[in-house]
């Protein structure tokens, strides 16, 4: 993805942690590959929202669960971060 996007929509994700989140994509590969596959996430579901006929709701539902739980995820490791900063 645009790191410009990506950066953006990150902002909004967590506005309180924005610089955090930048900082943790670069140097924390685990952070990163769950960002990464937060937004692979949010794309399929914004797809398949726009196009209704290829989707079942169950399908649909079941990946905003999936996404939320990547985002849980993220959440935490930026809480851990900054906690580790804070020391």
């Amino acid at each position: 993805m645009n790191s410009k996007v990506l950066n953006k929509k990150m902002k909004h994700m967590f506005p309180e942690y924005s610089e955090l989140m930048i900082e943790l994509r670069q140097s924390n590969p685990h952070f990163a590959k769950i960002l990464e596959q937060h937004d692979v996430l949010d794309k399929e579901i914004t797809h398949l929202e726009l196009n209704p006929v290829h989707a079942v709701n169950t399908d649909i539902e079941s990946l905003k669960r999936k996404k939320l739980q990547y985002k849980d995820k993220l959440y935490t490791l930026l809480k851990q971060a900054a906690a580790e900063e804070q020391h």
